[in-house]
């Protein structure tokens, strides 16, 4: 497809309906309002196309830039590139699946994930936490765990609010997924206590850290 045709395609595809609930959740202003089953399916029609990726990136449109971060070729996109796709996210949906779809692929993320975490920008230090949980979960990369754990404990409750709620996520993962350090991030969940997270008009809530990773490992594998 052309990006002429995606467009298109998603123009065609927007309610009203689903503007309203994603502007609920933050979304801002340049969007169709294309449902998510709409999005998937659009995205493995087109399958790999790097080059329409970066138009539909460029384009700033929500649904488009979700759709590039399924069609983006991991091993196409350079460092430098990387940097400049990170400074356009202003949504956490789109951070999200932007970490989840194209730079936890990559070959270099436990590096960007140190990178970024640190950044004073509330969506490029939420791409960093969001990936040290995403990380934390596949074992693909050796991060210092622990460090990290110190990290959230010391400045969670001071980052901006998307960043804050992905080094709350991130705690929770660790916990999860890293055995070895389960006992000091439920430790380090009840120093921080309470974390507050603006969600907007919507009913999400903030899942406390300990609980829930208490709550994760005692289901049955």
């Amino acid at each position: 497809m052309t990006f002429a045709e995606v467009m298109q395609t998603l123009e065609s595809l927007g309610t009203e309906q689903n503007r309203k609930i994603y502007g609920r959740h933050g979304g801002g202003s340049n969007m169709f309002g294309v449902s998510w089953a709409e999005i998937r399916k659009l995205a493995k029609k087109i399958k790999q196309d790097h080059a329409l990726a970066v138009r539909l990136w460029e384009s700033g449109s929500f649904e488009a830039m979700v759709i590039a971060t399924m069609v983006a070729d991991p091993k196409a996109l350079q460092q430098a590139e990387v940097e400049d796709w990170v400074r356009a996210l202003k949504w956490h949906a789109v951070t999200d699946e932007f970490v989840n779809n194209l730079i936890s692929k990559t070959a270099y993320a436990g590096d960007l994930a140190l990178a970024w975490i640190g950044s004073p920008a509330e969506q490029v230090g939420r791409a960093g936490w969001h990936l040290v949980g995403v990380l934390a979960k596949s074992g693909r990369e050796r991060l210092d765990y622990a460090q990290l754990l110190t990290e959230i404990e010391q400045s969670i409750h001071t980052a901006p609010n998307r960043k804050r709620e992905a080094m709350n996520n991130a705690l929770i993962a660790i916990g999860i997924y890293r055995p070895e350090l389960t006992a000091s991030a439920i430790a380090a969940a009840g120093r921080i206590g309470k974390v507050a997270i603006d969600h907007g008009d919507t009913s999400c809530k903030t899942p406390d850290a300990a609980a829930y990773i208490q709550k994760a490992l005692a289901r049955p594998s």
